[in-house]
């Protein structure tokens, strides 16, 4: 099966979403989606988001952590004596229920970690989206499964040919431009994200010992939150690096720390920013990634970023074209995320935006920029 990004994943979960709700008829037809991918990705990460952005409803069943009775519900005799009735899980959406929203997900992670019985116990409900006659899911709810391949040294089960045969299955991968963009968006710590622009492949890798920490997507997030309290803590850098080490292994933290070390060795960003000092371009490559990722975040925590354009665009037009596309790819999209929108109406009107336009028209593309 062909891998792709989250970011495409979510289009299509998206594009499955607007069929079922334009066509609540075809709710029998619309198949679900099964996620698949190596663990710590952030599957069930953009499935929440997509909730919401949208506004919609979200349950997450963890389904190794169940009983087949939570799915198929609890027997009970019947007051005739003549059979049992079954006392189905409150966990399900039902519009007879005040403030149970009409449309949403509902999402049976960590689907290939459970038990064949869990997986039958599951069958009717994804299958035909109902439990016998006593419920069905409502039209404008989707169901989605994620879960871990056999080969992810992850716990993982085979999962039955009838299942699968009822799932569209989308299987992602570390995409490092669209986690990045993501970084961007969830103001992760620049430190991690100019690290990762500089080293890309540490983002995900299970090469290492993967009974302790190792990268991914979602330990790179607990390291900015680590990094960040840090300095409110001042916590010291050989504790740090031991943390580091047991979120994403001992290799990556070497490496992030000397990036740190290196960093904290670029020209003062603020000053620059102010013109209280002339535009400084390091020559190392890691120093110019952090150099980038720290005038985006001092830019995106400014009251007002429009009083620092001069300055900006001095720092910009000292740096490489490629460089130059990479940094004003990162400002617009911060400035549109903060709405920020005066930001960017006068750095279009300032007298060094043409040449910088012409710069960047001409660069080559961003994923090729510069290593010198």
């Amino acid at each position: 099966m062909n891998t792709t990004s989250i970011s495409k994943a979510k289009k299509i979960l998206k594009h499955q979403l607007a069929i079922l709700w334009d066509h609540p008829e075809k709710s029998g037809v619309v198949p679900p989606m099964m996620i698949w991918g190596p663990p710590g990705i952030g599957k069930s990460t953009f499935i929440k988001e997509i909730c919401e952005e949208n506004g919609i409803g979200f349950i997450d069943v963890r389904l190794a952590q169940r009983e087949p009775v939570d799915i198929r519900g609890l027997p009970v005799p019947r007051d005739d004596k003549q059979g049992i009735d079954w006392i189905v899980s409150s966990d399900w959406p039902r519009l007879e229920v005040e403030g149970t929203p009409e449309r949403g997900i509902i999402l049976f992670d960590e689907i290939t970690a459970a038990d064949s019985t869990l997986q039958v116990a599951a069958y009717e409900f994804i299958l035909d989206r109902r439990l016998g006659q006593l419920y069905e899911v409502p039209e404008g709810w989707y169901i989605v499964a994620a879960g871990n391949r056999t080969g992810d040294s992850a716990v993982a089960r085979t999962m039955s040919s009838a299942l699968a045969n009822r799932f569209c299955h989308i299987e992602v991968g570390s995409n490092t431009e669209s986690w990045l963009d993501w970084a961007l968006i969830n103001n992760i710590d620049p430190r991690v994200t100019g690290f990762i622009r500089f080293l890309p492949d540490n983002l995900f890798s299970m090469k290492g010992n993967k009974e302790r920490g190792w990268p991914s997507p979602r330990s790179w997030e607990r390291v900015a939150m680590e990094v960040e309290l840090a300095d409110k803590y001042q916590l010291e850098n050989d504790i740090l690096q031991t943390i580091i080490e047991g979120l994403v292994g001992e290799g990556p933290a070497v490496e992030f720390m000397g990036f740190l070390n290196w960093s904290e060795k670029i020209p003062d960003v603020g000053k620059m920013l102010k013109s209280e000092i002339k535009p400084s371009i390091p020559k190392r490559p890691d120093q110019k990634y952090a150099m980038t990722s720290a005038i985006v975040h001092y830019l995106r925590q400014h009251e007002s970023p429009e009083d620092l354009i001069d300055g900006y665009m001095d720092i910009l037009l000292e740096f490489p074209n490629d460089w130059m596309q990479l940094l004003q790819h990162d400002i617009e999209m911060v400035m549109d995320i903060e709405e920020k929108d005066d930001f960017i109406d006068e750095l279009m009107l300032h007298g060094k935006y043409k040449e910088m336009s012409s710069r960047i028209i001409a660069r080559k593309p961003a994923k090729k920029a510069a290593e010198a």
